[in-house]
């Protein structure tokens, strides 16, 4: 037997739908009907997408993250997740325009998703946005995350698993952190690191830590 996520049909019959909808314009007819078996939080069952969206827009965080996607890195679907998780503000991919979707599990409609073909027109949009850029990787000279008190708005950049930040990106960076490690290998993978400095951020600036 399949364990079913989510909830099924609205109790009732086309009339009672549309009632329901009718005293809460955010619930989408068709999931009142069919059920929804959405990965998403309980508040949000029946609700359309786009009033996710909306309700997601009033109380974003105002970090966002960008990872580099010159090699079509794998670990996008993952970092894109994790920044739906933590409400990230934006999130910014940078090179190929194609990325797989399979390890964000859908969250990308959730999530505003920026593309800038080169490094130089993503720093140029940080830049008339006045947003200072922190890079996320083990190198020498870098700061540990751990210490280090992130500014309330920054976005996060992230290379890609292999090669990890590209040179161009570090010099545009106001600070580079790295995630101190305790084991034999050299790094962890993009996917892990963006959850690992996103949750940084938040436990500094939602928690207070």
């Amino acid at each position: 037997m399949t364990l079913q996520v989510g909830v099924g049909p609205w109790p009732g019959g086309p009339a009672e739908w549309a009632l329901v909808h009718a005293g809460d314009p955010r619930l989408d007819p068709e999931l009142l009907a069919a059920g929804d078996r959405r990965n998403v939080v309980d508040r949000y069952r029946y609700w359309s997408m786009e009033a996710i969206v909306a309700d997601l827009d009033l109380r974003r965080f105002s970090f966002q993250v960008a990872i580099e996607n010159f090699s079509h890195d794998m670990n996008i679907g993952s970092v894109v997740r994790t920044a739906n998780a933590f409400t990230a503000e934006l999130v910014h991919i940078i090179g190929h325009r194609r990325w797989n979707r399979r390890g964000s599990m859908v969250t990308e409609r959730y999530q505003h998703v920026l593309h800038h073909e080169t490094i130089d027109a993503f720093v140029a949009w940080a830049e008339e946005h006045q947003i200072p850029l922190i890079g996320i990787d083990n190198m020498p000279g870098s700061q540990p995350l751990e210490t280090f008190a992130l500014p309330a708005r920054c976005v996060l950049v992230f290379g890609q698993e292999s090669t990890g930040l590209s040179e161009h990106a570090q010099r545009h960076c106001a600070s580079v952190l790295s995630i101190s490690q305790f084991g034999s290998t050299r790094s962890i993978n993009a996917g892990a690191a963006g959850a690992i400095a996103m949750h940084a951020w938040i436990r500094q600036h939602v928690f207070g830590a």
